[in-house]
């Protein structure tokens, strides 16, 4: 029954966070740590001891998995170099030089151990960086370089800490094993759990498209980053990367596999679980300090010293991140000055293989798949050149390096046998917490220091009515034939003159004010009927041109996203009309 109380006070506080946390200014997973602390902190409240197996295989995989489904494929592919540096070198490099410190400092640690406190400190948490940049509208190319960095970053802490906690045992020759295990391990588990994660994902997206029900295929979706988790760890491969791959290939192929339906549902009620556990974590770290420190032992080392560690590694991580951070935006900005003479060579390129002429279909299918290669290099340019970071960019990435509860789940599960194991989980707590409210707490005024901005919403309306336009050409070409049929029955001209000019609308509340169907007209060749299917295919039009475009890469991932909104609300409207109809008959 107390815990029952707790959970549900933690609830409240979760929803109050929420809620309050944007009217002052601050992000709700701050609050929650502070909450979290303040709980322990009262005489007589039920501690807080949750094992870590439980945050890392039953709160970490469907995290993952709702923060891949919604990172478009696109811009992950685009900042894929910048993303594998971040999650992968940096962490590595993260990780050795706090363990090497640590190692010196503490004499019964041994390196191994030492080591593998530092692939746990190591990545950074995507949720609250995550969250204060979109709320304080920083550039996407930024936003979308952070999300990718903490989907992939966790894979590389665990893999290291696996492969620290099996050398712990070794002696002098200690560091080699780790350096040669480590890196045959990465790629064992890289390979393994992508593969896996894209045969789960394939799998599941082929089950879910056959799903005539928007719950049952929300269900399905609740199992997927499980089933995609657990065998990759049972062959030791990462079940992050796996769950992530699965997300990432569900969140893309969703635009054409998914009812509209499917995907308003999916959307909402991933969101739903992603609100309570990524604030439930973090306000369950505040929870378990009083834990945490009545297991120390001050008899080996104080807490005060184990804190003074924590803001040490703390203060080590942010200089590793920064030494990081300015040579790869350097290299960014090269690269963007490369940019026009890539672009001159694509553009010449595709003039001659648009000049070629061929005689079979399959020298015309090829011809096609170059044109197309081509166009998305020449887009990715564009995009990337049009998103440039500069340092103003290089500094909010550097600062937004905030740990999590990753971090803690992680420590804990060292073994029990580890020198120093309660003061090492005390360290790895310091770190999250303190970069939690201290990096946290100021990024905000840090980004507002800078004076970066985000993306011009002027444009941005641009590009969108642009994208609509040729949307709305390809679907109000299904209406210029000298006479419209659907299903062989001819349409009322009427009524294709009502698709036409709902076709033309461009804004949602236009969507909204289309005029709703007669339920209680039972003929399936009414004009009430025609227009619904005329509409329909007006729609696939629509989607064809949109899916096509993403696939160029040729817009914006956020303009994409949201001319996809526009469609799945028509759809689904229309579709729930279909349904209320059926139902009445």
């Amino acid at each position: 029954m107390d815990y029952a109380l707790v959970a549900i006070a933690g609830i409240a506080a979760i929803v109050a966070a929420a809620a309050w946390g944007p009217r002052l200014g601050v992000a709700a997973p701050l609050i929650l740590v502070v909450l979290g602390v303040v709980y322990s902190l009262i005489p007589g409240v039920p501690p807080i001891d949750i094992e870590p197996d439980i945050i890392l295989m039953g709160v970490l995989p469907p995290l993952l998995y709702a923060a891949a489904i919604t990172v478009p494929i696109v811009d992950f592919r685009r900042n894929l170099s910048t993303i594998t540096v971040l999650s992968v070198l940096l962490v590595v490099v993260s990780a050795l030089v706090t363990g090497s410190v640590l190692f010196m400092l503490l004499p019964d640690l041994n390196l191994a151990a030492a080591i593998a406190l530092g692939a746990v400190i190591s990545p950074t948490d995507v949720v609250a960086a995550t969250a204060i940049a979109k709320r304080m509208g920083l550039p996407a190319r930024l936003v979308s370089i952070l999300e990718g960095e903490g989907l992939v970053n966790d894979a590389t802490a665990l893999v290291l800490l696996r492969t620290a906690i099996a050398a712990t045992a070794a002696t002098a020759s200690g560091a080699d094993v780790i350096a040669w295990n480590a890196i045959a391990a990465f790629f064992y588990a890289v390979f393994v759990a992508i593969a896996i994660g894209v045969v789960v994902g394939i799998a599941a997206v082929w089950v879910r498209r056959r799903l005539d029900n928007p719950m049952l295929d929300t269900a399905i979706s609740f199992a997927v980053p499980f089933i995609a988790y657990i065998p990759a760890e049972e062959l030791h491969g990462s079940g992050v990367i796996s769950v992530v791959a699965a997300g990432l290939y569900s969140g893309h192929q969703s635009a054409k596999a998914f009812t509209a339906q499917s995907r308003i549902s999916e959307r909402f009620n991933w969101r739903t679980v992603q609100f309570v556990l990524e604030n439930g974590v973090f306000l369950l770290m505040g929870a378990q300090i009083s834990t945490i420190i009545a297991d120390v032992e001050s008899d080996e080392l104080p807490i005060h010293q184990a804190v003074l560690l924590g803001l040490l590694m703390t203060a080590l991580l942010i200089a590793v991140r920064y030494v990081f951070v300015w040579p790869l935006i350097f290299v960014m900005r090269r690269q963007q000055q490369r940019f026009e003479e890539q672009d001159s060579m694509l553009s010449r390129a595709l003039e001659r293989i648009q000049g070629m002429v061929g005689g079979s279909d399959r020298f015309e299918r090829r011809r096609q798949g170059v044109e197309r290669r081509i166009d998305r290099r020449r887009n990715d340019i564009v995009q990337l050149r049009a998103e440039g970071l500069g340092w103003r960019g290089g500094i909010v990435l550097g600062w937004a390096g905030m740990r999590g509860v990753v971090t803690l789940a992680a420590a804990q599960s060292l073994p029990r046998s580890t020198p120093y194991y309660e003061q090492l989980v005390l360290i790895a707590f310091t770190v999250a917490v303190v970069t939690l409210l201290v990096q946290g707490g100021t990024l905000p005024w840090v980004i507002r220091w800078t004076g970066i901005r985000g993306s011009d919403r002027v444009a941005d309306r641009r590009e969108l009515a642009t994208l609509l336009e040729e949307m709305s050409t390809a679907g109000v070409s299904v209406l210029d034939a000298e006479e419209v049929t659907v299903e062989g029955v001819p349409v009322d001209p009427a009524v294709v003159e009502r698709v036409r000019e709902d076709t033309l609308l461009a804004t949602q509340s236009a969507w909204e004010r289309a005029e709703q169907a007669d339920q209680d007209d039972a003929l399936a060749n009414s004009p009430h009927q025609q227009y619904r299917r005329l509409r329909r295919e007006v729609l696939a039009a629509e989607r064809a041109v949109l899916l096509d475009a993403r696939s160029r890469g040729s817009y914006p991932s956020r303009i994409l996203q949201r001319a996809q909104a526009l469609l799945d609300l028509e759809d689904a409207r229309l579709q729930q009309i279909d349904t209320g109809g059926r139902a009445e008959e």
